[in-house]
């Protein structure tokens, strides 16, 4: 067994033998946790574990410029927010609801700005169904997964369908079947572990294309959820808060270990990516950027086949550029192409009146990423900096 499922075992035991210790002198867990929530313990360690995450605001190689620190503490309030929403307010895998976790206000681990997330919480030893239409959005898919940021920083996938994949009516309606064991027709699987889908609808062009409508609900019966419980809350805000401590450190490692080779975009590596809940189908180029007022980072690439790709900029906290407001990305809609076929894409802090600019948003350093969906290759993106006044003799 590796670290992870030797750890992973040696809590269950301890879990096991607390269980047996508190029955011994009379207790449950349910009056262990009332007792928490009413001395005020549960609280108390949900703020004692949000105080510890402020030490991703200093861990080494962030910079310490207002901007960047700010950003940071904007980041770990996000993180309680979405926390707070998954563990607190939408855990009850009886009564699932599809949301948006990550979305323009709340983000994380280099989050796609072409995508609107959807989760929910569930259960794999439960079967759920998903209907809907499928909508026109460029790209669609549904993954089941296992684990958090803040147990381990692992989020393995335990299954993975596309809407290319599935049967789909004249209509656009259709209907998924999510559990364990193998169903017939449209199935996206899970195992005994698995605690949320993540729903992934990507587009190309958000002016025109419609998003896919879609419910999810316990094939047993839906339910409302029922009132609340001292051992939920107690459960509830212990895995929120280490969600926000999990989270922050998990990327401020990966942003350290960017900078080593900043201006670059080098393969990142797709079994890392992948437990660490990416994409399956997604092929990323992760790393950091610096730029000088006076400088700009030239990026070159082929365009293999695939279902889509882009470019974005995101800030030290891995958290992608505020493209609400501004031009932080570039896809394969957007995009201006060379009479190859080929893309330049500019970044710089002031438009150069070139195509593909990507505008630093007045930060002079983050992090940066490539993707591509479905390739049938993968070229290596060509990256240089050059002074911004010889871009118009670049060949």
């Amino acid at each position: 067994m590796n670290g992870r499922t030797i750890a992973t075992a040696a809590l269950g035991q301890f879990k096991k033998a607390r269980v047996a210790y508190l029955k011994l002198r009379g207790q449950t867990p349910d009056t262990v946790a009332e007792q928490r929530v009413v001395s005020g313990t549960s609280w108390d360690e949900f703020c004692d574990t949000l105080k510890s995450a402020g030490a991703a605001i200093v861990f080494p190689g962030t910079p310490t410029d207002p901007l960047t620190q700010a950003e940071g503490y904007r980041y770990l309030s996000r993180l309680t927010r979405a926390g707070l929403e998954a563990f607190v307010e939408y855990a009850d895998p009886r009564a699932p609801v599809l949301r948006r976790m990550i979305h323009e206000t709340a983000k994380m681990g280099s989050d796609n700005p072409d995508n609107h997330y959807m989760n929910a919480t569930i259960d794999g030893t439960l079967d759920y169904r998903i209907t809907g239409t499928r909508g026109t959005v460029d790209y669609l898919g549904f993954g089941t997964q296992e684990g958090n940021y803040g147990e381990g920083g692992q989020m393995p996938t335990t299954g993975y369908v596309e809407a290319a994949d599935l049967e789909i009516g004249p209509d656009g309606r259709f209907e998924l079947i999510l559990s364990a064991t193998e169903h017939e027709g449209n199935w996206l699987s899970m195992t005994a572990a698995t605690g949320l889908l993540i729903v992934r609808q990507t587009f190309a062009d958000r002016s025109t294309e419609v998003p896919a409508d879609l419910h999810i609900e316990l094939l047993a019966g839906s339910a409302a959820p029922e009132p609340l419980t001292p051992a939920q809350l107690d459960a509830g805000l212990g895995k929120a808060s280490l969600l926000v401590a999990g989270a922050s450190m998990l990327f401020a490692k990966w942003a350290r270990d960017f900078q080593k080779h900043t201006n670059e975009l080098p393969m990142f590596d797709p079994e890392r990516s992948t437990k660490a809940g990416g994409d399956p189908n997604i092929i990323y180029y992760h790393s950091y950027w610096r730029l000088g007022l006076k400088e700009a980072l030239v990026i070159d690439s082929e365009i293999p086949d695939c279902d889509g790709w882009n470019f974005q900029l995101d800030n030290h906290w891995l958290e992608s550029l505020d493209y609400r407001y501004h031009t932080i990305h570039v896809n394969k809609h957007t995009a201006t192409y060379r009479p190859d076929g080929s893309v330049r894409i500019i970044v710089t802090h002031r438009d150069p009146g070139l195509p593909n600019w990507i505008d630093t948003t007045g930060h002079d350093c983050g992090a940066m990423s490539f993707r591509w969906i479905r390739a049938t290759t993968h070229p290596q993106p060509r990256t240089r900096v050059v002074p911004i006044s010889e871009l118009a003799q670049l060949d």
